[in-house]
C-alpha cells in the first residue's frame, strides 16, 4: 500500500513510518522540513494546497498527524497555535482529498483520548464516554484541550470527502523507548529515583504499546466497516500509583519518590509545560477495536513495561 502521513516527522509518525516501511509498504511523510530518512519526505506547510497534493492521487491511506506539540504552557499564543495547527491542517487535507481524481480509500485523522472527561468511575468508550469538561474544579487548561479535540474532529466530519472513509483516532499515550518519547521521559524519572506516585495517584493512565498502535492503525486501514471515532488504547488502563509501581519493578528500581500536586505544578512551570498529562484521569477503553476482532499483543501494562524496558536497555548499550 501507499500510505501518506502528513505531519509524520514526530514521535508517533516515526513509529508508524518505521513499522509500515518494515512491512513493505510505500511511505511518504509530509513535513515542513524534509530530510533524509528511510522513507520519502515531501514539503508542505500544513495550511495551503501545493505540489504535495499529487501524493494523494491513488494513495491507499492518509494518516494526518499534523499539529503543534502540546508540551508547552497554555498561554494565549500557544493555545492559538495548538488549535490552528490542527484545524487548518485537517481542513487542507480534506481539500486535497476532495480535489483528487482518484482519492484515497481511507483518511485516518489524529485525535486524542483527552477528549473524554476526567473520571474515576466508569471507563470511557466511543459509545458511552463523556465528552465534557464541566466537572467541578476542572482547570481551564483541561477545558481547552477538549475544545481543541472537538474542533479537530468537527473539521474532519465537515470535510467534503464522500468517497473516502474517515476515522478519528482517539489515541492514548503511545509507549515506545525512542529518546524524547513519553515512555523515555517516565523511565528517566524512574532511573533517578523520582518515579513515584504523582499527586494522589488515583488518576488513570491510558496507554498503548507502540507495536499495538501500529498494528491497530493498519487494522483501521484494512477494515472498511470502521468509521468515525475509534479509541486507540490498551484495554486495561490503571491508576498512576500502580502504573509507576509496575514500571519501577520492570526496570529494577526498588523505590520512587512521590510528587505532590504543588510540586508537579512548580515543575511544570519551570519546564514550561502543563500538568494535564500527569493529573487528568484518562480511563479509556477500545470497545470498537475489540468488537471488530482486533487482538492486542500487549493488553496489560506489566508485560508491555517489561518489553519496553528491555528495548530501552538494548538502545542504551549501542
Amino acid at each position: 500500500m501507499k500510505i501518506v502521513i502528513p505531519g509524520g516527522s514526530g514521535q508517533v509518525g516515526t513509529v508508524l513510518a518505521r513499522d509500515f516501511q518494515a512491512k513493505g509498504h510505500e511511505v511518504v511523510v509530509l513535513t515542513r522540513q524534509p530530510k533524509n530518512a528511510q522513507w520519502r519526505t515531501v514539503a508542505w506547510d500544513g495550511e495551503t494546497l501545493g505540489d504535495w497534493v499529487t501524493e494523494f492521487e491513488g494513495a491507499d491511506a492518509i494518516i494526518n498527524l499534523a499539529g503543534q506539540n502540546v508540551n508547552c504552557r497554555y498561554n494565549d499564543h500557544n493555545r492559538r497555535v495548538i488549535k490552528d495547527s490542527r484545524v487548518k491542517s485537517t481542513r487542507v487535507v480534506g481539500d486535497a482529498i476532495a480535489q483528487a481524481w482518484k482519492p484515497p480509500r481511507v483518511w485516518l485523522q489524529a485525535s486524542t483520548a483527552t477528549i473524554y472527561a476526567h473520571r474515576f468511575d466508569e471507563a470511557n468508550d466511543e459509545a458511552t464516554g463523556i465528552i465534557d469538561a464541566s466537572e467541578p474544579n476542572a482547570p481551564d487548561t483541561w477545558r481547552f484541550s477538549i475544545d481543541v479535540a472537538t474542533s479537530w474532529e468537527r473539521e474532519l466530519n465537515q470535510s467534503p470527502t464522500p468517497l473516502t472513509r474517515r476515522v478519528a483516532m482517539r489515541s492514548a499515550i503511545v509507549m515506545n523507548p525512542d529518546p524524547g518519547s513519553p515512555f523515555s521521559t517516565l523511565l528517566q524519572l524512574v532511573k533517578f529515583g523520582l518515579g513515584g506516585t504523582a499527586g494522589d495517584g488515583r488518576q488513570y493512565i491510558s496507554w498503548i504499546h507502540d507495536q499495538d498502535f501500529a498494528n491497530a492503525v493498519l487494522w483501521l486501514i484494512e477494515h472498511e466497516e470502521l468509521a468515525g471515532p475509534v479509541n486507540l488504547a490498551a484495554p486495561n488502563p490503571l491508576p498512576n500509583s500502580e502504573f509507576m509501581r509496575v514500571l519501577r519493578s520492570a526496570w529494577g528500581m526498588p523505590f520512587g519518590l512521590p510528587a505532590t500536586k504543588w510540586m508537579l505544578e512548580l515543575g511544570a512551570f519551570i519546564l514550561q509545560s502543563e500538568t494535564e498529562l500527569i493529573l487528568k484521569s484518562r480511563r479509556v477503553i477500545p470497545t470498537r477495536l475489540r468488537q471488530s476482532g482486533f487482538v492486542f499483543k500487549f493488553p496489560d501494562w506489566p508485560d508491555a513495561a517489561r518489553e519496553l524496558c528491555q528495548r530501552a536497555r538494548r538502545h542504551g548499550s549501542r
